[in-house]
């Protein structure tokens, strides 16, 4: 039998802003439902002409991405665990088994980075051969933005198929979440999609620098700190198939 869910204030914030970005995407997709090229033309509007909601939304992105590039108290443990601070280190460590353990999640991760490209690729090739719009892909990007939390909560495909991690915590590509949220961006020449992605970029490679760096603070027999026994976020609780065991 499952283990009753243990609420922890983590858990009920994600759960917030689950809620928060749901009713945000359905707000979107009426709009967009209403008048498909609404959004684009939203985001091409200068600002000089007056704020609307895309000026507002671009802000708040390039806000959170900021905060996954300096040190602060506000993100989850599975980006804080990069860092110096939260390293508890396990002296009895094999050193050959951390090597071992970084190979094969680094050869997992460039199978993700293979299976996400060639993905937005065909959704790329349907925009440039004219039969998707620009609308299209910002509606594919708010449905990324929703997956997002998804992906924490209920079910990573990612997680479950290739990466075979046991929580976010653990999880070797955490802080490519902006990355993927914004590639649909990528194919948009517009000073706010191209400056989301490039800045989405800057933080994985920001990310991916720790990670080769320091491989010790990701491994949970190397780093105490995220392992399931000490984990106080359990924001893996409602996966079922991957719940931590105690």
């Amino acid at each position: 039998m499952r283990k009753k869910i243990q609420w922890t204030p983590a858990l009920r914030f994600y759960i917030c802003k689950f809620l928060f970005r749901l009713a945000l995407v359905l707000g979107i997709f009426g709009l967009y439902l209403y008048d498909r090229n609404l959004p684009s033309r939203l985001m091409n509007q200068p600002i000089r002409e007056g704020i609307n909601i895309v000026h507002v939304a671009w802000a708040v992105f390039m806000g959170l991405m900021i905060l996954h590039l300096i040190p602060n108290k506000w993100l989850s443990m599975a980006w804080k665990k990069a860092g110096k601070e939260k390293f508890d280190m396990d002296g009895e460590f094999d050193e050959r088994e951390l090597w071992h353990y970084v190979k094969d999640q680094n050869v997992r991760a460039w199978v993700v980075l293979l299976v996400w490209l060639s993905f937005n690729a065909l959704f790329g090739i349907l925009y440039l051969a004219g039969i998707l719009r620009e609308s299209d892909l910002l509606m594919l990007t708010v449905f990324y933005f929703l997956c997002d939390y998804i992906c924490i909560l209920f079910f990573c495909p990612f997680q479950t198929f290739i990466m075979k991690n046991k929580c976010c915590i653990n999880c070797r590509i955490y802080d490519w979440g902006h990355f993927m949220m914004f590639t649909p961006m990528l194919f948009i020449r517009n000073f706010y999609s191209w400056s989301l992605f490039f800045t989405s970029i800057v933080v994985l490679i920001h990310w991916e620098i720790r990670y080769a760096r320091y491989p010790e603070r990701f491994w949970e027999r190397s780093n105490k700190t995220i392992r399931c026994a000490n984990c106080k976020e359990r924001t893996c609780q409602i996966k079922k198939k991957l719940a931590c065991k105690e």
